[in-house]
């Protein structure tokens, strides 16, 4: 691990790990040769340990795009964040969520402006890719606690790729850490959360995931992994000889206050 300034995501992702580094940052083993993380997201993890070399992927290419931009020059990135602070108003918001954009600072800028202003925080797309969330309550374009230059500097020695989770984690060798963290996918469950989840990453991918895990495992990788606590991940996992720990924790993501309450994930381990 690296001893740096302590770093807070700069985006809201559903399924965000703050609450791990908050709670369980103690499992992350003190010696690893390289961090992997193979669904990124909004960082938190690897913002909250700040490895000293990391392998960081998702499959959401803006996404991806975002975290270079910022590695690149974040100075430019802020700058037309600034500009969306200044016209941010309710018709502004649409013009840019249907803007297509070619500059990947630009493209940066974008992201994060309608992530703090789009409803709930939530990243979602339609069927043919473009970004479609109602704008929000929050007119939160640029925070107190932002500091780019450090977020900056925490990526500096970070590959980020936008790539399918089996590539990034085909990099990983003996010694290396990954952490892995996909969107919470289950047989035969009624959650409207994990109903969405399963458009982005199927039953399939889950059952993938553990294949690759697994042969990750057998090559001497350090693994930790989060998951929804459900029979059917649970039995994946333990077919495959991973360690498992049950936890709870309180969600209020969701735009139902009936559905806001505590439930089960589990985090799994190999060679930890």
């Amino acid at each position: 691990m690296s001893i740096a300034k302590k770093v807070a995501p700069f985006i809201k992702w559903p399924g965000g790990k703050r609450w791990f580094v908050q709670a369980h940052l103690d499992i992350i083993p003190q010696q690893y040769n390289r961090y992997i993380e193979p669904f990124l997201g909004g960082g938190a993890v690897f913002f909250g340990i700040q490895p000293l070399k990391a392998i960081l992927s998702d499959t959401n290419k803006e996404l991806a795009i975002t975290y270079n931009a910022i590695k690149k020059d974040y100075k430019r990135v802020l700058s037309y964040l600034q500009f969306h602070k200044q016209y941010h108003s309710e018709e502004y918001y649409y013009q840019v969520r249907d803007m297509l954009l070619d500059d990947e600072f630009e493209i940066a800028a974008r992201l994060i402006y309608l992530n703090r202003t789009c409803f709930n925080g939530i990243y979602r797309v339609n069927k043919e890719g473009k970004f479609n969330v109602p704008i929000g309550t929050s007119s939160s374009v640029i925070y107190d606690t932002d500091d780019f230059q450090a977020i900056a500097q925490a990526l500096k020695h970070a590959n980020i790729f936008n790539d399918d989770f089996a590539k990034t984690i085909g990099k990983a060798r003996e010694g290396d850490l990954i952490f892995a963290d996909p969107p919470y996918t289950v047989r035969h469950n009624n959650n409207g959360f994990i109903q969405y989840n399963e458009k982005l990453f199927s039953w399939k991918d889950q059952i993938r995931l553990t294949k690759c895990l697994k042969r990750a495992k057998d090559r001497g990788v350090k693994i930790i992994a989060t998951n929804a606590n459900h029979p059917s991940v649970v039995d994946l996992y333990r077919q495959l000889e991973f360690e498992i720990e049950e936890i709870t924790r309180y969600s209020s993501i969701s735009a139902n206050p009936e559905n806001r309450k505590q439930y089960g994930e589990i985090i799994i381990t190999a060679n930890i």
